[in-house]
């Protein structure tokens, strides 16, 4: 038994930012699931939709980093979005070996058709909080990620 005062256990885990953070993303994701499973999506392909419909063209190694996904799962979901038609892969003309990923007209609509409930199960976490407030804990995440980015984005 640690008789740390910082320990886990004398926080409470209630207290220790990265399980709050865990359980909020894990009924974010749990809010959505049954929108992707209806679209034939998994977590990955969903995150996958989303970075491209911001970072459309971005090479896989990014996409990677973005989508918060390991670069063999990200490669079985690249397969199957391809597969299903809702994305592309271009070779980069100065490195074969590198490709871009593109969303396709159905690409962007199955992200299109599940932005709404991405947004929803979002704003269901801000219930009782002011825009101030929300726009602070944004400004905070923003620092906090670029405390531990290994990117430069």
């Amino acid at each position: 038994m640690s008789n740390d005062p910082t320990s886990v256990r004398a926080l409470g885990l209630e207290n220790f930012p990265p399980y709050l953070m865990n359980r909020i993303m894990g009924r974010y994701n749990s809010a959505l699931r049954a929108e992707m499973v209806s679209l034939g999506l998994t977590t990955p392909k969903v995150r996958t939709l989303a970075v491209l419909s911001v970072h459309d063209g971005i090479l896989i190694r990014e996409l990677a980093v973005y989508a918060v996904v390991e670069q063999s799962t990200l490669s079985r979901a690249l397969d199957g979005l391809e597969k299903d038609g809702l994305i592309v892969r271009k070779a980069n003309q100065d490195d074969g070996r590198a490709f871009h990923v593109f969303l396709t007209q159905a690409g962007h609509e199955a992200n299109d058709s599940l932005w709404p409930h991405m947004s929803s199960a979002s704003d269901a976490m801000f219930k009782g909080i002011t825009q101030d407030e929300r726009e602070a804990f944004v400004a905070t995440l923003q620092k906090m990620l670029r405390n531990i980015r290994k990117h430069n984005f």
